[in-house]
């Protein structure tokens, strides 16, 4: 390993050089093992005289710090590893701006609880990573990476496939063209918030809703306004007049799970018709659906250019791909791509273009069919559960996709759900609470159980240690928690079972064969 050494300072060379080297070993630089360059060859990268390179090998050796091995080099002991204090960088310095002096990352958790009911993390033991380790490895060839840097928006085959995917999926009326792909949803909307946002302008968000992006919208000097959600989504006639932006999440209202009614729909796309703002459509995971009824999404149903269509593959194969895209109206593309090129140029294309192929040969529809089927139980397992052993406390929100369900606390019901939740990471189960998603101080109170993370037969015991975290109250529970829940007896489940059994050119859509699409219908 190459070692920088400065000859700038007091005291003889041959002392700047032993105390350079006892600083990289004693801050653990130099670890226990690592092998020292070769006094010949250091002496000639220094420029100085060799016997000064090894009066400072021999303080070192002297002091049991290294020790030299003929015919093989000179060597850390194991003698300055307990010592070794990494070097701290300095304190103080320049200040950041004063919306980040406090700011820091989401802490990410260390070990994985053993019920894991957090929201939006998908079962990466159902990834099929036997099938894309040969996919990635069938793009690392020499002839595909010759090439220097790549244009902004992606690769070809991968902007095609997704807008075959979600034209087929999910009524998404895309072209190869309109589509950017970025490393995952966050980047769609930071691009988007950089051509759109000028410091002050007012956006619009859904309360409760997804805090990322009220976050990095206000990052970006935007005033950010919470807008109330209904049954029926966002309350379109709560939006302020002068929204530059508006962020929903119509087809699964996250955190609620609500779809937004058509009539809501509509009377967005009608408030952003004559405006210059536009609409921001988070599809985040509703490939994952348990119900037949599906409504097209607003980009769809949209006939003005206003609205910008982001979807993400963390949900349906792996958070740690970072893999999504956005379908832009034309006349956001080249602000889009100029905005991409200068924050991160490109991602990767070997990733993207074994994603290309993964869709391309079914692999994708395969996967969200049998991921479906599995997250379904689970699911099935939660609603019981909710509306049952806790329904003195919990009412359930009604929800048809997605990887979570939501469940209000019944008004005047003697919890605390801060208590509760905090009870429940003692014993192992993680488990989110409504009113972190609001921004507001109005905060409904709730809680949040995703299935994405927790297998199958854990979610008994989960929620029955999460129940025993909850006061006892005198509702008559009537169905144990762990009773069995067969995919069979789930709504739709006979279709899902047919469409399995499809194949040939019939199954085209439902296999997303070349050219084709992911199904979404039921599990």
């Amino acid at each position: 390993m190459d070692i920088h050494i400065s000859l700038a300072g007091p005291g003889d060379r041959a002392s700047r050089i032993y105390r350079q080297l006892l600083d990289a070993i004693l801050d653990g630089r130099l670890r226990s093992g690592e092998r020292l360059p070769p006094s010949r060859e250091l002496a000639r990268r220094l420029d100085v005289a060799r016997n000064t390179v090894t009066v400072a090998y021999e303080r070192l050796t002297a002091e049991g710090l290294v020790v030299a091995r003929v015919g093989a080099g000179t060597f850390v002991t194991d003698e300055p590893v307990a010592r070794a204090r990494p070097r701290p960088a300095p304190a103080g310095g320049v200040r950041p701006r004063a919306l980040w002096a406090s700011a820091g990352p989401t802490p990410v958790a260390a070990r994985q609880p053993a019920y894991d009911f957090r929201l939006g993390t998908p079962d990466t033991g159902l990834f099929p990573l036997g099938t894309w380790r040969r996919l990635v490895a069938g793009e690392l060839r020499a002839s595909t990476v010759r090439h220097g840097y790549r244009a902004p928006d992606g690769h070809p085959d991968l902007r095609a496939a997704i807008a075959r995917y979600a034209g087929l999926a999910r009524s998404v009326r895309a072209r190869a063209d309109d589509v950017i792909v970025t490393h995952g949803a966050q980047q769609a909307l930071d691009l988007i918030g950089r051509i759109m946002i000028e410091p002050g302008d007012r956006v619009a968000v859904e309360e409760p809703g997804y805090p990322p992006a009220r976050r990095l919208f206000h990052s970006l000097g935007a005033e950010v306004v919470p807008v109330p959600v209904d049954d029926e989504g966002l309350d379109v006639g709560a939006l302020p007049g002068d929204a530059r932006l508006v962020y929903v999440t119509p087809s699964h209202q996250l955190p609620l799970g609500t779809p937004m009614s058509p009539a809501r729909r509509a009377a967005l796309l009608d408030w952003v018709a004559d405006r210059d703002a536009v609409i921001v459509e988070d599809d985040y995971d509703t490939e994952f659906r348990f119900s037949a009824r599906t409504l097209d999404p607003l980009q769809a149903l949209d006939r003005t250019g206003k609205v910008v269509y982001v979807g993400t593959f963390s949900k349906t194969l792996l958070p740690m791909l970072r893999l999504g895209f956005l379908v832009a109206p034309a006349s956001l593309r080249h602000a889009l791509l100029a905005a991409k090129q200068l924050t991160d140029w490109h991602g990767d294309h070997t990733n993207q273009a074994a994603l290309a192929r993964f869709i391309d040969s079914g692999e994708l529809s395969r996967h969200i069919r049998r991921a479906t089927r599995v997250y379904a139980e689970r699911r099935a397992l939660i609603d019981t559960a909710l509306r049952d052993d806790f329904a003195e406390w919990l009412v359930p929100v009604p929800s048809t996709a997605g990887l979570h369900l939501c469940a209000r606390l019944r008004p005047n019901a003697p919890v605390e759900l801060a208590t509760v939740v905090e009870r429940a990471a003692d014993h192992g189960v993680a488990v989110e609470e409504l009113a972190a998603y609001h921004a507001g101080d109005r905060r409904q109170a709730g809680l949040i159980l995703g299935y994405g993370a927790i297998e199958t037969e854990r979610v008994p015991a989960g929620l029955r240690l999460l129940a025993r975290c909850f006061p006892a109250g005198t509702g008559k529970r009537t169905v144990d928690v762990g009773s069995p829940v067969r995919v069979r007896d789930l709504p739709c489940a006979g279709r899902r079972r047919r469409e399995d059994r499809r194949d040939g050119p019939a199954a085209a859509i439902s296999d997303l064969g070349p050219g084709g699409g992911s199904t979404t219908a039921p599990a």
